[in-house]
């Protein structure tokens, strides 16, 4: 049998996310479960929005829950780079490949056509995905096309009828009729692939042999299968895991429960302790123990024991799974814990400063900054609302703060009341009332340190998670009607940007 070998590939297009150590963790023990190689390749075609600033916060993330790779971008390996931006030609040329096979083709169209091709489809009662148009034209039009030197992408050819087969070892035979699937495009008109293109060519380069990944990747898998089959390469074997769901069985989102692997870490979650919970959220050991340890996990590991029900990210379980851990420490292991947690000389030192003129006493250090070190604080929601001022309204504005903060991972304190000036501005209310209400909801009292150097530093994913806490206790709106404020709110923004900017 050939080596096992299986990757984790994130996008670095945000804060790294508890669904990538979920599926890293579960590569990870396949793999060193049977003497195999655990790699980690960064995603970034996405070249709008990723950063390399959210890469090495994956990069950090990762290696604080204990997890780590054989190959990457950092420890390199046989098959790099391990950067698909540092991939490109490699991509270009297997997409020439499929053109001259004739299992690709240019296609010219504009987005208005595109668009208008999507409307006359909607209104027919079919799918609206591309039509495939331009997998007909003529030789003699597309060297029109190309003599004009109009853009273009390339797409991959679809069969008009039968079905795909996919034998996924956890889920058995499923079947998707190739109606269903649109004519992927590989190549953007920028020359950089799509996640579809670049994830099968790496796989294949880089001798994955096992695809470990989530559910939501399903109806994806017969592009894949057909590039394989259009390359004439062998597929790994597939299998896809069950979604992280919040409470309500929706697929988990920051909207309604934290979703980044660093806010756990700040909140004062032991990295064995995550580990240890995202493995209950799919598997149970042998013996049944639900406290364990990663190399425990590893040394169990069978592919076949995944439960598919899907795994409700209980912040309750998280919690107790964690006091388990806290408890089996020695205590100077604790000690050290904490002081690299919050009590080192790096946070205590940013603190320092903003209380050294409110305290009266050494003793009254916590008192004044206690919330600095809560998982959660607590009020009266009356509390949020300025005078003068509505629940609704003050719900409204704390959407709006959040929405502007989500576009700021590390928001400075200056970023911070930028941000606030301007929601403010576009609500109608003062910076006053604004900052109240934020007060409340990050410190749970009306007198605390300056609000903005507070909430820098205890980090944007902390704050972002205590507002939201705060439009929860203020009765938070329905999906149909937060959609209609976010996009009036957008609209406003927009106009705020353009007279800022003359």
């Amino acid at each position: 049998m050939s080596e096992i070998r299986v990757r984790i590939a994130p996008s670095p297009t945000g804060t790294p996310h508890v669904g990538t150590a979920y599926i890293a963790l579960f590569n990870y023990c396949f793999a060193k479960s049977q003497g195999g190689k655990f790699l980690l390749r960064i995603e970034d075609t996405d070249q709008t929005r990723s950063d390399r600033l959210f890469e090495d916060m994956i990069l950090q993330a990762l290696r604080w829950t204990g997890l780590t790779w054989d190959e990457g971008p950092d420890v390199g390996g046989p098959y790099g780079p391990y950067r698909q931006s540092e991939r490109t030609e490699i991509y270009r040329e297997h997409a020439q490949i499929l053109l001259e096979k004739g299992h690709a083709y240019k296609c010219f169209c504009t987005p208005e056509q595109l668009e208008e091709a999507r409307q006359a489809q909607f209104k027919a009662g079919f799918s609206t995905g591309y039509d495939g148009r331009c997998s007909h034209l003529t030789p003699e039009t597309i060297a029109q096309h190309e003599r004009e030197n109009a853009p273009f992408t390339i797409r991959m050819k679809v069969p008009e009828s039968g079905k795909c087969e996919i034998h996924d070892p956890l889920r058995g035979l499923i079947e998707i009729d190739y109606k269903t699937v649109d004519h992927q495009i590989l190549l953007k008109s920028d020359g950089f692939p799509t996640y579809h293109l670049a994830n099968v060519v790496d796989d294949h380069l880089m001798k994955i042999s096992h695809v470990i990944r989530g559910e939501e990747w399903l109806p994806s898998l017969p592009k894949h299968l057909l590039l394989y089959t259009y390359f004439g390469w062998n597929a790994p074997v597939v299998y896809h895991m069950p979604l992280l769901r919040n409470a309500d069985q929706s697929k988990l989102s920051k909207r309604k429960n934290p979703t980044s692997i660093l806010y756990y870490r700040d909140l004062g979650i032991l990295p064995e302790a995550l580990i240890n919970f995202l493995g209950l959220m799919a598997y149970t050991l042998p013996e049944g123990d639900e406290i364990f340890f990663l190399e425990q996990m590893v040394k169990s590991f069978d592919i076949q024991r995944i439960s598919l029900g899907g795994p409700i990210f209980d912040l309750q379980k998280l919690t107790w799974v964690n006091q388990k851990h806290i408890a089996n420490l020695q205590p100077a292991d604790l000690l050290g814990r904490l002081m690299a947690w919050k009590f080192n000389p790096d946070f205590m030192g940013k603190m320092i400063p903003l209380m050294q003129n409110r305290m009266p006493k050494l003793g009254d250090f916590m008192s004044f900054c206690d919330f600095m070190f809560y998982s959660e604080v607590s009020y009266d929601p009356s509390q949020l609302i300025p005078k003068k001022q509505e629940s609704d309204s003050t719900r409204d504005l704390l959407y709006k703060v959040l929405w502007e903060m989500e576009k700021v991972p590390f928001p400075t304190r200056d970023d911070i009341e930028a941000l606030c000036k301007k929601v403010g501005t576009l609500h109608g209310w003062s910076l006053r009332d604004v900052t109240h209400a934020l007060r409340i909801a990050i410190c749970g009292k009306s007198v605390a340190p300056p609000q903005f150097d507070v909430m820098e530093i205890l980090g944007g994913d902390l704050c972002r998670n205590r507002i939201l806490q705060a439009i929860n206790a203020l009765n938070p709106l329905g999906k149909k009607k937060l959609e209609s404020l976010q996009e009036a709110y957008w609209q406003a923004a927009s106009s705020y940007q353009v007279e800022e900017a003359t």
